[in-house]
């Protein structure tokens, strides 16, 4: 009984408590027990304790957390100086900002009568009543629908176009005397509408491609069809990009793009044009980073209609679009792009407006692709193009000359080619061997 006298630590060998449970128990805040020897008492696991298991409180057991009235307000209080903040240096820079190129821009001419092509036209229209923005179209009732109804009856016959946009059939009459001009032509058949009008096209007039895909044969960019199209390689070029569907445009709905030039000053310029309270316009340098990322994401979310057509789930979906961000990251950045464009708007922006919204059009082919539709039906009911559709191949033929693997990209480039069904490309990126990420 001499022994029992010293500190004594009893541990309960309790089944749910030995070394095969994996989850630790830490004893906090014991007593310093005396330098003397321990008497450490055990007992096997079918003897019952005299004193009683460690209990755990459950969930709701436990109190919500207590915060003072003080500490709230402190929060309260940094939080409303951060955006105090924010908004006093958003009002100095406004004030500093410059409105000389919309003030001395009287003319903007835009190539092609699509919905996007629409949808800039009426925006910039919008920035000055006193600008002439002037529409080239090829469609005869497209023109008239403008002129005289002042809409695009095929594409948004529920919305008004600004009193100063007018639409042509007449190149040389669209062009005269334009200042800038945004390219809304598809990028298949961009070489050779251009070509035909190259005569009439001022050398130094500035081109602000919309257009987003890669030309299938040459694997050509905007950036390079505009300038050799035009015999013209001083061709000033910007790239505009980012998720922006045109409905929402029309809509004035809150919208952010990037334009990119290797001209710093140009962008800059384009950035005055563009930018409103309701369209936000960044700037970069990355042309190609801003192309290349807007050209791939077509493809990508022809890949996610798929996975939503085949009722694949979330976490397919999911999976998917994590996986094409990957290869759109590896090819760009090979390619010489920056990746923090990847994952900027024209990128990861883009990428989740286009995979995730069934607005986009080639998601719809995805989507129908995935149900079991044929593609040839598929683009035969369509009164839009799916750039992904054409862009898929040279995507591939770009990926091997830059030695880079798209797996997820090239099972979309097979699908289109019908040399694959949806079902066996998943079964066949499942079966891909498990890797590093990267």
């Amino acid at each position: 009984m001499a022994a029992l006298s010293e500190p004594v630590f009893l541990l309960n060998l309790n089944p749910l408590f030995t070394s095969k449970n994996p989850y630790p128990i830490h004893f906090m805040n014991l007593p310093k027990l005396p330098s003397k020897p321990l008497v450490i008492a055990t007992c096997c696991a079918a003897t019952p304790s005299p004193s009683p298991s460690p209990s755990f409180p459950q969930d709701s057991d436990q109190k919500p957390l207590q915060i003072s009235p003080e500490r709230t307000r402190d929060r309260r209080k940094v939080v409303r100086l951060a955006w105090e903040k924010l908004v006093r240096w958003s009002r100095s820079w406004r004030s500093k900002a410059k409105t000389d190129v919309l003030e001395r821009t009287k003319k903007v001419v835009v190539l092609g009568g699509g919905s996007f092509g629409t949808a800039m036209a009426a925006h910039v229209a919008n920035r000055k009543a006193q600008m002439e923005v002037s529409m080239l179209v090829r469609d005869p009732s497209v023109c008239q629908s403008i002129n005289e109804n002042h809409c695009n009856y095929k594409y948004f016959p529920e919305h008004k176009l600004p009193e100063n946009v007018t639409a042509t059939s007449d190149a040389k009459t669209a062009l005269l005397g334009a200042d800038y001009c945004l390219h809304a032509v598809p990028v298949q058949f961009s070489a050779s509408f251009l070509e035909g009008i190259a005569e009439h096209v001022e050398p130094g007039l500035p081109f602000i491609s919309l257009s987003k895909g890669l030309e299938l044969n040459t694997l050509r960019m905007m950036s390079q069809i505009i300038p050799q199209a035009l015999k013209n390689p001083r061709q000033p070029f910007i790239a505009l990009s980012g998720p922006s569907f045109a409905l929402e445009l029309m809509n004035k709905l809150p919208t952010a793009m990037v334009v990119a030039s290797k001209d710093k000053k140009l962008a800059n310029a384009v950035q005055q044009l563009l930018a409103s309270s309701h369209l936000r316009i960044s700037t970069s340098r990355d042309v190609t980073g801003v192309e290349i990322a807007g050209a791939l994401k077509n493809v990508l979310a022809i890949a996610a209609g798929i996975v939503e057509g085949m009722n694949l789930g979330n976490n397919s979906m999911a999976a998917l679009v994590a996986q094409g961000c990957s290869e759109i990251r590896w090819l760009a950045t090979k390619m010489g792009a920056k990746p923090a464009t990847i994952t900027g708007l024209s990128g990861t922006g883009d990428i989740m407006l286009t995979c995730f919204v069934n607005l986009s059009r080639n998601k719809t082919v995805g989507v129908r692709l995935g149900s079991g539709e044929n593609l040839d039906d598929i683009l035969s009911s369509m009164n839009q193009v799916a750039e992904g559709v054409s862009t898929a191949g040279a995507v591939i033929a770009l990926a091997q000359k830059y030695n880079v693997k798209m797996p997820v990209l090239t099972a979309v480039a097979r699908i289109v080619d019908s040399e694959l069904t949806p079902k066996k490309a998943v079964l066949e990126l499942m079966s891909l061997p498990q890797v590093e990420e990267v």
